[in-house]
């Protein structure tokens, strides 16, 4: 054993007053975990040695080169035989079993050492460089690598992949307000039936209030996807978004092209693969030219246009449009007077130098809360985490 005999204590206490006048902030805590490693698990090499101080002493990466550099200066160069805490090995010890002390010991009186406990012989060589301890890479995982590549560069599996770790990421939606009130004693407001109801108990006098809060819901979100040609690369992973939010918010789920078609019951498959290639087949104008103002005008003018009253409104779009901007203007306007909050994702808008000068998006532009990029799955999870955070936010007329 490496530290048999050895005042484990005095040794951690000394290694970290080293590293402290190195400039590596070690305190009480880390040497009372150094002690009690030691302790537990007794290292059985100099390797074994250096990842336990390494472990209990260090806190950030960059003492890391720190740390090794005075270890490496202890330990290196370390006499065979630990010094005892007297700094002398007792008197009964024979020479041919226990390495002499080197005349230099009396350093360890002045800190210039560390209280050494008894070592085994030396029975072979010390480890090369290249046996060194050394600090393993860290590489990022492969998922949050794929998420940082543009649509086009995924194969059809890796995308779902990501589709369904942006689902995950969904784990709560905001609430509204409503109308309706429910009881609870830490309610403000005083709920005047059930409290004349009681008071008939008391010969009418209300002894007893009770109170009532709002009933919240969760917020409506409805999202639009445009899947013409200039979308190729982006409808499907801009559908694996949607689902994400069908099942987590119970949203309503359109995509257009030319024409409008209602995704939703399609989206809430609970098979991932299934879910896009059902909503894949009911798209008959996929990959065709482009009427944005036309299909928002008709789920404004259809029977799911109160779903967009109160609701956060998510338009998935590069804003290339056949339509005239007048008409973009005049649907977006209506949009605006009813949703709670409008998002507009373009895949070029992260692009650098980019500016709306697409007629369409500059003619949305004005309407929109926000203008977000959305070229990578990294995007779609900011952009799925916004939603969420705008959701809380302070209640509109149209709510």
């Amino acid at each position: 054993m490496l530290l048999r005999g050895t005042d484990r204590a005095a040794l951690a206490v000394a290694l970290v007053d080293r590293l402290r006048h190195a400039g590596l902030p070690t305190g009480l805590t880390e040497t009372g975990d150094l002690v009690h490693a030691l302790e537990v698990s007794p290292p059985l090499s100099v390797d074994a040695l250096y990842w336990t101080a390494r472990v209990a002493l260090v806190r950030r990466q960059p003492d890391i080169a720190t740390f090794d550099e005075v270890f490496a200066a202890v330990f290196d160069d370390a006499p065979p035989l630990p010094l005892t805490r007297a700094a002398h090995p007792p008197a009964a010890r024979r020479d041919d079993v226990h390495v002499p002390v080197p005349a230099g010991a009396d350093d360890v009186a002045d800190g210039g050492g560390l209280p050494w406990a008894t070592l085994p012989p030396v029975v072979a060589p010390a480890d090369s460089a290249d046996d060194a301890p050394h600090t393993p890479d860290r590489r990022p995982s492969a998922l949050a690598a794929l998420a940082e590549l543009p649509f086009e560069d995924l194969d059809p599996a890796q995308t779902e992949l990501l589709g369904e770790a942006l689902r995950a990421t969904l784990t709560r939606w905001p609430t509204r307000r409503t109308r309706r009130h429910t009881a609870d004693p830490s309610g403000r407001r005083v709920a005047l039936r059930p409290t004349v109801a009681r008071a008939r108990r008391t010969g009418w006098e209300p002894a007893t209030l009770v109170r009532e809060r709002p009933v919240r819901r969760p917020r409506r979100a409805v999202l639009l996807c445009d899947v013409s040609e200039s979308m190729r690369a982006q409808a499907t992973a801009y559908l694996h978004l949607m689902r994400a939010f069908t099942l987590v918010a119970d949203a309503e789920v359109f995509a257009f092209a030319t024409t409008l078609t209602r995704l939703t019951p399609a989206l809430r498959h609970s098979n991932a693969t299934e879910a896009i290639n059902r909503a894949t087949a009911q798209v008959t104008d996929r990959f065709g030219g482009t009427r944005i103002a036309t299909n928002l005008a008709a789920v404004l003018d259809s029977h799911h246009g109160n779903t967009l009253r109160g609701a956060l409104v998510i338009i998935a779009s590069d804003g290339w449009d056949s339509d005239p901007p007048d008409r973009m203007t005049a649907a977006m306007s209506r949009l605006r007077r009813r949703a709670y909050r409008l998002l507009w994702l373009n895949p070029r808008a992260g692009a650098p130098g980019f500016a709306p000068r697409v007629a369409g998006m500059a003619a949305a532009l004005p309407f929109c809360d926000r203008l977000l990029p959305a070229a990578t799955f990294h995007d779609l999870t900011r952009a799925a985490h916004l939603l969420q955070d705008l959701g809380l936010g302070s209640e509109r007329g149209s709510a």
